[in-house]
């Protein structure tokens, strides 16, 4: 099975951008459930700029797969009210167009163990978006996280600028950080900046159990709509792991 979770975080940036309620963000998520996903992620984040309080209770209330919720330890009430089914901490900084690094978990240990102990006593799952990194990884299991989620940026970028030898360290350090988390039995996800093309790379690394996309969707859903985006990122995932299965290259 392919567990893809699709951002809708910058479908809510169009519709703020009139300040109107077009497009609706639980239509949005709904087709992207029907459309095959298997889950929807949504971004809260400290200045509301996309994503509101209320877009994230009303598409908790009206999926039927399941909710991440992205989030920096401040709002750690609102999350336990809402209970979303998985709480993703990330590092938030004021001015970034968007998340730039992993969350640091062994230099906030205390913070985000108290935070990810909150989140589970109100019976909600916590996956820990961080570096594909020995240290990270040890600290993130030592805490008690459910899930991990890898950066790809970096991959994304050795992708992007098409360096060879940068996607081959990218991707040996993204499975070595894959093997020692199943060790740690962590359910091991990844995202930021996957896209349609570097998906057919990436998804050579078979442990990756889940996907988390966002922005790459929205933009292909401008041309061929929403339902035939996340059918396309799906097949993509699919073909890639079929197809490493049966070569010799196995990441």
């Amino acid at each position: 099975m392919i567990n893809l979770n699709v951002n809708i975080d910058h479908f809510a940036t169009l519709r703020n951008a009139r300040g109107e309620e077009d497009p609706n963000i639980v239509y949005i998520a709904q087709t992207a459930e029907i459309a095959g996903a298997t889950g929807i992620v949504v971004h809260l984040r400290k200045d509301r700029r996309h994503i509101k309080d209320q877009d994230v209770i009303d598409i908790k209330n009206n999926i039927t797969t399941h909710l991440n919720l992205e989030m920096s330890v401040d709002i750690v009430d609102f999350a336990c009210k809402v209970k979303p089914v998985v709480a993703t901490i990330v590092p938030e900084e004021d001015n970034e167009l968007t998340t730039e690094g992993g969350l640091d978990v062994v230099k906030n240990e205390k913070i985000i163990e108290k935070t990810t102990k909150t989140l589970q006593d109100a019976g909600i799952q916590v996956s820990l978006f961080i570096e594909p990194d020995e240290k990270q990884i040890e600290v993130a299991s030592k805490i008690g996280a459910n899930i991990i989620e890898f950066n790809t940026k970096y991959f994304a970028i050795a992708h992007r600028t098409n360096d060879s030898k940068k996607i081959e360290n990218e991707m040996s350090r993204m499975k070595d950080a894959c093997d020692l988390a199943k060790k740690e039995n962590l359910f091991l996800s990844a995202g930021h900046t996957l896209n349609y093309h570097n998906i057919k790379t990436f998804a050579k690394i078979v442990d990756i159990e889940e996907y988390n996309i966002g922005h790459s969707i929205v933009v292909r859903s401008m041309f061929v709509g929403l339902a035939k985006a996340v059918n396309e990122m799906m097949d993509n995932i699919f073909n890639t792991k079929k197809s490493t299965q049966f070569s010799k290259n196995i990441y």
